[in-house]
């Protein structure tokens, strides 16, 4: 007859320690954002097709022909797309260790990302100015629901980077602030690719057709 020795209480304890996976710091923190990014896309996927069913309907005012000033929103576009560029290169000096110049790549982006907001301000508010406020038809209240709620995540994404600029101006390039600047990189260039759509579902198509 065969005999056992039950393992004493630490041992078992240590036994089911051990076959736990170990999951990486800040593994929930990066899910998490990609969650929130999914839902992101999915308001503005709702938000793309109110403005395809709205954008023909004029009610008799003015179409995108007759307000959309094309040269300047190329300008605009310019702004966001090397803000873009220059968050690129933030994170190539996160990765080699250079707070200074992960720094200042930030600031030139917070600059890039206020011009684009400055544009679109100077935008909203001629078109108010000339009259096509978004009371003036479904086409306008639909553009400016789209555009707006694009702006709205830039300037939120602005006032994420100046607080990451200050964290790490504090503390440096620890583990959890190049977490964080990787979450707000992945932000800043999904607002980059909706823009993109922005500017030729609503601008460019709106011109040309």
């Amino acid at each position: 007859m065969s005999s056992t020795t039950a393992p004493l209480p630490g041992e078992a304890r240590t036994y089911h320690l051990a076959e736990e996976p170990h999951l990486h710091e800040g593994h929930s923190t990066m899910l998490g954002f990609w969650m929130y990014l999914m839902s992101d896309c999915l308001i503005f996927a709702i938000l793309f097709a109110t403005y395809a069913v709205l954008g023909g309907n004029y009610a008799g005012g003015p179409g995108p022909k007759d307000l959309f000033d094309l040269p300047l929103v190329a300008v605009n576009t310019a702004m966001l797309l090397f803000s873009s560029i220059t968050y690129g290169f933030a994170m190539l000096a996160m990765e080699k260790n250079r707070v200074g110049a992960t720094q200042r790549w930030l600031f030139v982006t917070l600059l890039f990302g206020g011009a684009f907001l400055a544009i679109e301000l100077y935008e909203f508010a001629h078109l108010i100015h000339e009259g096509a406020g978004p009371q003036r038809s479904a086409f306008l209240s639909a553009f400016f629901t789209l555009v707006g709620t694009h702006g709205l995540h830039v300037t939120f994404g602005s006032i994420w980077l100046v607080t990451l600029m200050v964290q790490v101006a504090k503390k440096g390039l620890i583990p959890a602030n190049k977490r964080r600047l990787m979450c707000l990189s992945m932000f800043w260039h999904f607002l980059d690719v909706i823009w993109i759509g922005v500017f030729t579902f609503v601008y460019l198509m709106g011109v040309l057709r």
